[in-house]
């Protein structure tokens, strides 16, 4: 057996990152740049209104107050998108809307809620003449050319990962499409004699394929694409058949079939067809775990990660193993997701010397995390990670963890957290 962290780097050592691709762009949502952005033009492209409201000059309202408004004459108009040939002279102002660019002589807006707009619409004063009730300096509420963005600026450097903010900031600069790192594909074969699936009719001896569900779930969530393969039986032809289904993937997943049973048959294929780097790892949950590659026509090698079949293993090795995978792949700086110390409240035994990844409802009392266990660990107790935000990492030299005790946790759903 190897730890944990030797078959981490063992499977990141042997994947590269993916090729680029040039996609519309909100559907690079969560990929990674890859290209350097440089500006072509200045954001915003001229002076505008950072306010509905009056564009005048300072001087003009100079010592105002609601006591003691200036009265300024209105000149004309001027909405968003459109641009005026009217200038703003001492004593007069243009109506001006957000957005709109600055007519020729403004160095000051005035918002409409400073003015005596309301009042005039309401009564018979005259509605070619605005009352300013504030003195404000020079710039306010103006927006400057290229304040955000100037023309030749390098925007976002290859390798950022886009998100909402990015995505708008593209679209900014006028950015229809751009080029991104491909989200890797990643088959997903279930195998075993006893799986069924989710449309058929549950027979005695049977049970559902949930593992496929929840690891294309998990693949999703990470940002790559699940390819559902099916199930394959216990039977060394079949499954070869089968395995040779999703090589076009950049990545296969098996559950099941690694251990040491008699009809445990992933490990013999692998043997047969493909190579193993290692198949046991001193994990809990998880320990039946290979690593290794199978050989397409063209030569190319295409990483195997084959997970254990009970359903809390599969997904928590997945959570160790596969999502850091993906990550590189995708092109991301970061193959960990952030993690947290906690205080733990249940106690934990580590008995045979193996990282322990426990369940764990993570909450937020006075500041502080802490972490309590999600019930019975078993590895075919799925419903524990329905309860689980996170996993506390137990690492192998760790014979107990007490109530009280700080351990690291891994999260996974930071929306769970529950704070009093």
């Amino acid at each position: 057996m190897i730890s944990v962290e030797e078959a981490l780097s063992k499977i990141l050592d042997f994947v590269e990152t993916l090729e680029a691709e040039e996609k519309p762009l909100l559907d690079c949502l969560g990929q990674v740049l890859a290209e350097d952005v440089y500006a072509t033009f200045d954001v915003p492209p001229q002076d505008n209104s950072a306010m509905d409201g009056y564009a005048a000059q300072a001087n003009s309202i100079a010592g105002a107050s609601y006591e003691n408004p200036k009265v300024l004459r209105i000149v004309g108009e001027v909405a968003a998108g459109y641009v005026t040939k009217l200038k703003v002279r001492p004593g007069t102002a243009i109506r001006i809307m957000t957005g709109a660019p600055l007519p020729q002589g403004t160095d000051v807006i005035i918002p409409f809620e400073d003015t005596d707009e309301v009042e005039r619409s309401r009564s018979s004063a005259s509605k070619a003449e605005i009352g300013i009730r504030v003195s404000l300096p020079e710039s306010s509420n103006i927006r400057r050319r290229g304040e955000d963005i100037a023309k030749g600026e390098m925007v976002m450097q290859r390798g950022k990962l886009l998100r909402p903010a990015e995505i708008g900031v593209l679209a900014s600069l006028g950015k229809g499409t751009v080029s991104v790192i491909r989200r890797p594909v990643v088959g997903i074969l279930a195998t075993g004699n006893e799986v069924l699936d989710v449309n058929q009719q549950l027979l005695p001896g049977k049970i559902y394929n949930s593992n496929s569900y929840s690891l294309a779930a998990q693949v999703l969530k990470y940002g790559a694409i699940p390819k559902i393969l099916g199930i394959a039986p216990d039977d060394m032809a079949q499954l070869s058949t089968a395995v040779r289904r999703g090589l076009d993937c950049d990545m296969l997943i098996t559950s099941g079939g690694v251990s040491l049973g008699d009809y445990d048959v992933v490990k013999q294929v692998l043997e047969a067809e493909g190579n193993i780097s290692f198949w046991t790892v001193r994990i809990r949950p998880g320990k039946p775990l290979a690593f290794g590659t199978f050989k397409r026509d063209d030569g190319k090698k295409v990483p195997h990660l084959g997970l254990p079949g009970n359903p809390v293993s599969s997904m928590i090795t997945f959570e160790v193993f596969a999502c850091p995978t993906i990550f590189k792949m995708m092109g991301k700086s970061s193959m960990s997701r952030p993690g947290i110390v906690a205080i733990m409240e249940d106690p934990i035994k580590n008995k045979d010397g193996r990282c322990i990844f426990a369940r764990v409802a993570v909450s937020q009392r006075n500041g502080k995390y802490f972490a309590r266990l999600t019930g019975p660990q078993g590895s075919g107790i799925l419903t524990s990670m329905v309860k689980a935000n996170g996993l506390a990492v137990i690492p192998e030299t760790t014979k107990e963890v007490k109530p009280g005790d700080t351990v690291e946790i891994m999260m996974f759903d930071w929306d769970d957290v529950q704070v009093d």
